[in-house]
């Protein structure tokens, strides 16, 4: 309990906030490589998961690769980076070790969401003569979106929390006050890191959780009625496809709604 005291005292001393070692520059390191790491991981793993997912061929393969990087501990990558010539390229070799990190999160979830995207609804607007691309941003997308987002979530708190490794090599963030703590043997300094970056990863998620419910393209449609009339409307779509040969057009309108 003294240390978590002592942890708060030095959060609340101004002079631990100034400089280039003080927390507000530390900070700052810390989203700009979380960032732009969790940047270059969506840029690389979404354009293959939803391409993978939308065409159902290959995307297990690609997971199963992705997720191998899990299995490699993200301080030993980050390590043998810097004995490569990357070393002298600042935060390069954090920011590789992190994207490599956020990759299988993102992957895995993206290409989840797309194959579980409702078939009646896929079915439905592929037989009211939608193009595969239509189908791609007006249906699967939309349906994927929830998973989608938890995904990026899911990996965007991992790489805060991870990001604190990069103090190790001597990399920037808020590691630097943690490691700085145990050089100096100040408990209280370092439950104040570990209290900054818990505070920041916690930050981050309930960020992501209101930008992924403001941003789902089917937020009125997944709650009250309706939700209810869409769900109801694919399977009218499924069910009148099978029964009859007009049925698919008819029963597909409502299926339309969701795509739209």
């Amino acid at each position: 309990m003294n240390a978590l005291t002592g942890a708060f005292d030095w959060l609340g001393a101004g002079k631990n906030w100034r400089g280039d070692a003080g927390v507000q520059h530390r900070l700052i390191e810390h989203l700009g490589f979380t960032g732009l790491s969790m940047l270059v991981a969506c840029l690389i793993a979404l354009p293959v998961a939803l391409w993978l997912g939308h065409l159902g061929k290959g995307g297990a393969l690609a997971v199963n690769i992705s997720n191998i990087g899990r299995a490699i501990p993200t301080l030993a990558l980050l390590a043998l980076l810097s004995l490569t010539p990357l070393r002298e390229h600042g935060e390069t070799p954090t920011l590789i070790a992190l994207v490599l990190f956020a990759i299988p999160p993102v992957l895995t979830n993206a290409y989840i969401g797309m194959r579980e995207a409702d078939r009646a609804v896929v079915e439905a607007a592929r037989g009211m003569g939608m193009s595969g691309g239509q189908v791609f941003l007006r249906v699967e997308l939309p349906l994927a979106f929830p998973l989608l987002m938890t995904g990026i979530r899911s990996a965007a708190v991992q790489t805060v929390a991870t990001a604190t490794l990069a103090a190790i090599p001597g990399g920037g963030g808020l590691g630097r006050v943690i490691t700085a703590g145990f050089n100096l043997q100040n408990t209280s300094q370092v439950v104040a890191g570990a209290l900054l970056v818990a505070a920041l990863a916690l930050l981050v998620e309930g960020l992501l959780v209101l930008v992924a419910r403001w941003a789902d393209p089917m937020r009125h449609r997944r709650t009250g009625g309706t939700g209810t009339e869409t769900d109801g409307g694919a399977g009218a779509a499924a069910s009148g496809g099978t029964e009859s040969g007009g049925g698919t057009g008819a029963g597909a309108e409502p299926a339309a709604a969701a795509a739209a």
